[in-house]
């Protein structure tokens, strides 16, 4: 599990849990049970999870407890903490129903093969009131089938995250794969969360044949890297997929370039420059994405400007907007961004990580020569897709040169980009 986003607090796992077994009304200002739980994910110990097992026990019914309890069921969950499944189990008839949610959740993390358990989760899909897809999602992981018959219920559900969950449950609790065309439909919902839950329902049924839709879906590219990652791993580990063959969907989501996505939205009327980049903030990419494209159709004159002036004003410090203006930059060919552009390579903050790879595409985009080093230096890089796009650039830049490092790097998608740039190195010196 990445826990880059988890080691933000600093506490040891002793400090940790005394402030979580401090009563909620005598904590002290600076402290925070919930932030304790939280950051109970990196101690994998004995300690910590008797520690979160007596933060459930504590039934205290205001709504600081209430949180704290729901984050450390969370925590058992990521932990995988098999011994916290009885005091788990418990929280299946909690009248919180988000509390419900985080328990049903947490057993699917952890696992569970009691058809006890599973049939008390199962009957949660007959009370009101609950939030369905997780059950659904948790039942079809759990390989639950006599579920099928509830969850069949909820296929023509009026929120299309359930509906979408219900036929990928159905279908995988079946064995029947035909449905699943009705999920992979979803990707062109004008509703983000229902393009959003759905990429999650197509990667947990292992639905190769979307990886194409999937790559055009105008979300995030986070995602959709993520989803045809995963589907990439699994296709390739079981015979079903190559590198060939997913290397073309992978690459466009890399890429990230608004003509090549399935845009489910539209202006009815021509849009001022200054709305469009006001739409790069907007939290639905569909949206951002059209912003883009206009951008670049009918203000590719004017858009860098405006860009750099939106940068200076708020993209610096907003993440998604930050991600847009990176890549438009890139795709406009503004030379004189160079600058902007290594920084964004070079920024080390979670939170712009999309950023990197952006800016290293956008190096590529630009042609400026001067990146090359700098691109050659993020092969060392953890990140697999900051990695995966400097080789990218750097093929775009035209260099060829030795890339040792990422040949024998862990990833696979890795390795098999840089032996397809070895061999076109080759043919390229030896026609």
């Amino acid at each position: 599990m990445d826990k880059r986003f988890f080691k933000l607090y600093n506490l040891t796992e002793e400090e940790a849990i005394a402030v979580l077994d401090t009563p909620q009304d005598k904590i002290e200002e600076d402290d925070s049970r919930y932030v304790a739980a939280a950051h109970l994910v990196n101690f994998n110990s004995e300690n910590s999870i008797k520690a979160l097992i007596r933060a459930i026990q504590n039934t205290d019914p205001s709504l600081d407890n209430r949180i704290v309890r729901r984050k450390s069921v969370e925590t058992l969950g990521r932990l995988q903490a098999q011994a916290a499944i009885p005091v788990i189990r418990t929280c299946l008839a909690d009248e919180d129903c988000y509390t419900v949610e985080i328990a049903v959740w947490s057993i699917g993390e952890i696992g569970c093969q009691d058809r006890e358990i599973l049939e008390e989760i199962a009957q949660l899909l007959d009370k009101p009131g609950q939030l369905y897809r997780v059950i659904i999602h948790t039942l079809a992981k759990l390989d639950y089938k006599p579920a099928v018959a509830r969850i069949r219920n909820f296929i023509d559900a009026k929120d299309e995250t359930i509906q979408s969950a219900a036929i990928s449950a159905i279908c995988r609790l079946s064995g029947d794969y035909k449905e699943m065309e009705k999920v992979a439909a979803f990707l062109e919902h004008s509703n983000v969360n229902a393009r959003r839950g759905c990429i999650q329902d197509l990667i947990d049924a292992r639905y190769y044949p979307a990886i194409p839709d999937i790559a055009s879906c105008p979300v995030s590219l986070v995602f959709r890297l993520r989803a045809i990652r995963s589907l990439a791993e699994t296709g390739i580990k079981e015979g079903i997929l190559t590198f060939e063959a997913i290397q073309p969907s992978l690459e466009q989501v890399l890429r990230d370039h608004p003509h090549d996505l399935k845009l489910v939205h539209q202006y009815d009327q021509p849009p001022s420059i200054e709305f469009v980049i006001r739409e790069l903030y907007h939290t639905d990419f569909g949206r951002c994405y059209l912003a883009c494209k206009t951008l670049l159709d009918t203000y590719a004159i004017e858009a860098p400007e405006a860009l750099l002036t939106t940068y200076a004003q708020e993209a610096h410090n907003d993440y998604g907007a930050h991600y847009h203006v990176i890549k438009l930059l890139g795709w406009l060919k503004y030379e004189a961004a160079y600058d902007l552009l290594i920084e964004a390579l070079q920024n080390a903050a979670p939170q712009f990580q999309k950023s990197r790879a952006a800016a290293a595409l956008a190096l590529g985009e630009i042609g400026d020569k001067r990146a090359i080093l700098r691109l050659q230096a993020c092969l060392n890089s953890p990140i697999w897709d900051l990695k995966y796009a400097s080789l990218m650039a750097l093929l775009k830049l035209g260099d060829f040169s030795s890339y040792e490092i990422a040949a024998i790097d862990p990833d696979p998608l890795i390795r098999a980009k840089v032996a397809q740039i070895s061999e076109k190195a080759l043919f390229t010196v030896n026609p």
